[in-house]
């Protein structure tokens, strides 16, 4: 497919090294997943999705209330919130407030929104040093790599990977002992968020009735994030609305149990507001960015308004078979598997990333796992579909309506379909080796069928045919 970072999924595929550090994780994810909902443990799992889904669906189609209930509680419980039409605008306020406020250290808990914007990249000409906290994300940070999934970012990184890299970045010894990497990352990052001037975060939910920040986390960085330094920013996409405290219970439920196995993350915080008196941690001053990116013009379409229920649990990406052979790297932005072939053409135009749709084996396993429903196989069908009208209307695919009238007529005339059979069958024993395709002469290689042959091949022919198979068995009186 034009477009594809082929070189990056080739090199994915020949890597058994990798393959086997994608299939363990995902692997072990798929089945912690799978042991935590358990109907014993959850019977009312599909009753939950259900409601999940009409929750969200309620929220988007009324985004616009609940965004002003949220910013009127943010004030009232002394928060100040932006609005951020771009990553720019969020960079302009964020060097804004460091400027202002002297800040030149940031502590950064682990934000899928700001990893979208490469806000770290943005800020950094300007004298902000931020550092992540979350394991994953510093693992990653110092190997100047993005996250490889969305709720296991250093998936694809061997305990072997992880000592070298502190060896080199940390100057510390080789270690290839989690126990002990995870000391000396420890070490190195609580000397950050004593220095810190400035903490912050993403958000999981955000609660139009409270003006509250739900964070779900299970290394308590986040935490640490939020309460060290003396400014916190927490920065989110303005799908993240839910209306209630109560609608809570629902998404908490899903979340841990769809993301990583867990009933229950280890830490689960609400944070509304600066450090009021009497109180021994906090912040002493909030503030809440919301982020729109792209999100608004999809809220005008019923179906394609579903992308914006992502919860982020990363099920789909663990489940998808795509996902777990091509790897988080191959996809060409941060959201990667069935989320992000939904969400990247739609944010970054079909021109840039109208592969993505195809990028798919419709095996339908990542609508069945999301849970919030959200209808992923329907959703790449339609994409697939804009693709191919855009792709009509520029006249690039007339080979292939070609192709398809030719084979619609050869299945309409049986006796030339078997003939057909009889010739493809008798080349393939004759050529003998199993990639008899990708031996074609080489005009068809160089030709409209250049980029179709250079990624598959046939599976060998049998020598005889089923309905020659099934002419015999009548001959003998076989039913």
């Amino acid at each position: 497919m034009p477009g594809t970072p082929l070189a990056q999924i080739r090199s994915t595929l020949e890597d058994p090294r990798l393959q086997a550090a994608i299939y363990q994780a995902s692997g072990r994810l798929m089945d912690h997943r799978r042991h935590a909902l358990d109907p014993e443990e959850l019977p009312d799992f599909q009753e939950l999705r259900t409601q999940a889904h009409l929750i969200k669906r309620h929220t988007m189609e009324n985004l616009d209330y609940y965004l002003e209930q949220f910013e009127a509680h943010v004030q009232a419980q002394g928060g100040q919130l932006f609005w951020a039409r771009t990553g720019g605008d969020v960079a302009d306020i964020v060097l804004d407030l460091a400027r202002r406020k002297q800040a030149r250290l940031i502590v950064k808990s682990k934000s899928m929104t700001t990893e979208e914007i490469d806000l770290r990249e943005r800020l950094a000409p300007h004298g902000l040093e931020t550092v992540e906290t979350d394991l994953g994300e510093y693992i990653l940070q110092l190997a100047g790599e993005r996250p490889y999934h969305i709720v296991a970012p250093a998936l694809h990184k061997t305990r072997e990977d992880v000592g070298e890299i502190f060896s080199r970045r940390l100057g510390v010894p080789f270690e290839h002992e989690p126990e002990k990497q995870t000391k000396i990352a420890r070490r190195v990052l609580r000397e950050k968020f004593l220095a810190a001037d400035l903490g912050m975060t993403g958000a999981n939910f955000l609660v139009a009735d409270s003006g509250a920040v739900v964070l779900v986390e299970n290394e308590g960085n986040a935490r640490l994030s939020t309460t060290a330094p003396r400014i916190h920013v927490a920065m989110a996409g303005i799908e993240k609305l839910i209306p209630r405290a109560q609608d809570l219970a629902v998404f908490l439920k899903l979340l841990g149990r769809s993301a990583t196995g867990q009933a229950l993350t280890v830490y689960t915080s609400f944070l509304s507001g600066p450090r009021r008196a009497g109180e021994t941690d906090g912040p002493e001053e909030f503030y809440v960015i919301l982020l729109d990116n792209g999100r608004s013009k999809l809220l005008t379409d019923p179906d394609k308004r579903q992308t914006l229920f992502c919860i982020r649990c990363g099920a789909c990406l663990s489940h998808c078979p795509v996902y777990r052979k091509i790897g988080g790297h191959s996809y060409p932005w941060v959201y990667s598997g069935p989320i992000g072939a939904v969400i990247t053409p739609q944010f970054q135009g079909l021109d840039e990333a109208g592969w993505l749709p195809f990028a798919s084996s419709l095996c339908g396993a990542c609508g069945e796992v999301c849970p919030v429903k959200i209808e992923l196989p329907k959703l790449l069908l339609e994409l697939r579909s804009e693709v191919q009208r855009a792709r009509s209307r520029q006249g690039a695919n007339r080979y292939e309506k070609l192709a398809f009238r030719l084979w619609a007529w050869v299945m309409r005339h049986p006796r030339i379909y078997e003939m057909l059979g009889m010739m493809a069958s008798a080349a393939a024993s004759a050529d003998g080796s199993g990639d008899w395709l990708a031996r074609l002469p080489a005009w068809v290689n160089r030709g409209p069928l250049a980029a179709w042959a250079s990624q598959r091949d046939l599976p060998p022919l049998p020598e005889r045919s089923f309905r020659q198979l099934w002419r015999a068995r009548l001959e003998t009186g076989e039913r």
